[in-house]
């Protein structure tokens, strides 16, 4: 994985986690089941997430994750 962008140097692993999460898809509740926490700290990983990469749109970030290689979506 490449971090080109230097945003993605500002995320911590869990928020790395989330953000592909979102990537592939998945809703905040699924996001909250896959990875065994719960809805409520989803939504602040998700909100760090938006503040770190200066973006308040969900598809955009992803879109911006895949576009620099932060993940893969194997």
């Amino acid at each position: 994985m490449s971090n080109d962008n230097p945003r993605f140097g500002k995320l911590t692993p869990r928020e790395k986690e989330v953000l592909q999460l979102i990537a592939k898809g998945l809703s905040n509740e699924e996001i909250a089941k896959t990875l065994f926490i719960s809805k409520h700290t989803v939504k602040n990983h998700i909100t760090n997430i938006y503040r770190k990469m200066g973006s308040r749109n969900r598809t955009k970030v992803a879109l911006w994750a895949i576009r620099y290689g932060l993940i893969s979506l194997d």
